[in-house]
């Protein structure tokens, strides 16, 4: 007769704890293939159980497969294959807990302590109470309606571009838009991306299968004629702030740019990062905005300008892209939560954001300013050039010196300091990169500049 100790059970139901038990023999092999089980009121009375518990322990085992009825007979034991004996497992390799650096100018940090939360949370508990049954219906999949309103009179009011709600579509950031670019686009269309540049571009579209060419820049962006001769289909850049270099491509390159995405039936993936802080002058028109030709497809994100955990990101698609992107990929959800979509059209809609921004642009202006006095006072300040564009939050440094990038970086991490090489994001390997690094200014605080120096001079 079964027996097993019931009073081991824990929390679990009886029935299952009975169920689990003998399963397990089973699996074991100690209840053979066709041996029959004692019947459901003999076990009953055995363990002092309600016929309900055992019988609902066989018919869960029955249900799974371990045993079958035979009519009038009772219940056996199935035929279970049993997997040989296995090798122990490795222990599991400890969690490896991120570096705290004394310095990092690589990570691109934004100052998340200026942002109104208290503004946010007001927005949020807004939602809650007046949203009732509508946050829990599905969004539609290009998103809010009411956001990508509120995007479209946001880019018409302060980048100049008419576009109609109808053509933004929303996902959860940069990387979830390009996966979508790339099957919109098809398995048959070649990506020119800039090199160097930012690496998550080339990465995201060569694991969706698509074909990436790697085009130089010159001083004014893309280069045209590395362009043509690349055979591309699909250009991305950002030409209102170029990421690593800082490069704003002119008004003449863009219209060469926009003259080879006509001659080739081609598109343009207008990659607008970074573009909100520009400290000098007026912002830089889009490319979209002087597009007669619906060649050019306008994203852009809140990562940089509200927090990197917003994964909430945007692009524009011209019409002739819009219609194919309803016929073949309207069966995607949309990819960002339905309360975050509410609060952040509000956030838009109610001036919010744009203030947050110009705050931001002045904190930022005067962070960089400081950054830049304390590289051109510091004791290494004859090794060092500097070239920036007055806008974004990063700028190029390069420095006089005989180590190799690697050299150069593995003595900083030695010394707590994480640095970014120009090297780094370049594709195609260019001697010209070397000794160039990636300054990421925002993450530096006034008080830490003096520790700062002392870092880089002790690392250069």
């Amino acid at each position: 007769m079964l027996t097993y100790p019931m009073e081991e059970r824990g929390g679990l139901p009886l029935y299952e704890y009975l169920y689990r038990r003998i399963r397990a023999d089973i699996l074991s092999g100690a209840l053979a293939a066709g041996e029959r089980l004692p019947s459901k009121r003999a076990l009953a009375e055995h363990l002092h159980l309600s016929v309900i518990t055992v019988e609902g322990a066989y018919q869960q085992l029955e249900a799974e497969g371990y045993v079958y009825t035979r009519p009038k007979r009772g219940f056996f034991v199935s035929s279970i294959e049993r997997a040989p004996e296995a090798e122990a497992p490795p222990p599991p390799l400890p969690a490896q807990a991120a570096p705290h650096w004394r310095l990092d100018l690589k990570s691109n940090q934004v100052d998340t302590g200026r942002f109104p939360v208290s503004t946010w949370s007001r927005l949020t508990r807004q939602v809650l109470s007046e949203g009732g049954q509508a946050l829990l219906h599905p969004v539609p999949h290009q998103g809010l309606p009411a956001l990508r309103q509120a995007i479209a009179d946001d880019l018409r009011d302060y980048k100049g571009m008419s576009v109609s709600p109808a053509q933004i579509v929303v996902g959860a950031g940069a990387e979830y838009l390009y996966l979508l670019l790339a099957q919109l686009l098809g398995p048959d269309a070649v990506f020119a991306v800039e090199d160097p540049g930012y690496p998550k571009i080339r990465q995201v579209y060569g694991k969706c299968g698509a074909r990436c060419c790697p085009v130089p820049l010159d001083r004014q962006g893309l280069d045209p004629a590395a362009l043509h001769a690349s055979g591309a289909s699909v250009a991305h850049l950002s030409p209102s702030h170029h990421y690593p270099t800082g490069l704003v491509t002119p008004i003449g390159r863009r219209q060469e740019l926009l003259r080879w995405a006509g001659e080739q039936s081609a598109f343009i993936i207008e990659d607008d990062y970074d573009s909100e802080f520009r400290f000098s002058g007026r912002p830089i028109p889009t490319l979209q905005s002087i597009d007669r030709g619906g060649r050019v497809i306008y994203m852009n994100t809140f990562s940089q300008t509200i927090s990197p955990s917003m994964r909430v990101g945007f692009m524009v698609l011209p019409p002739r892209l819009l219609a194919r992107y309803r016929r073949e990929l309207d069966f995607y959800a949309c990819t960002v939560p339905a309360l975050e979509q509410h609060v952040l059209a509000r956030f838009l809609a109610g001036g919010y954001y744009e203030q947050h921004l110009a705050r931001m642009r002045k904190e930022y202006r005067l962070r960089r300013d400081r950054v830049l006095d304390a590289f051109r006072a510091s004791p290494f300040a004859g090794r060092i050039s500097i070239s920036e564009q007055g806008a974004g939050l990063h700028f190029l440094l390069r420095l006089d010196t005989p180590l190799s990038d690697e050299a150069l970086g593995r003595r900083a991490e030695a010394l707590g300091v994480r640095l970014g090489f120009l090297s780094e994001y370049a594709a195609v390997p260019n001697p010209a990169h070397a000794h160039t690094l990636v300054v990421n200014y925002a993450g530096l605080d006034a008080e830490r500049l003096p520790e700062a120096m002392a870092l880089l001079a002790a690392v250069f």
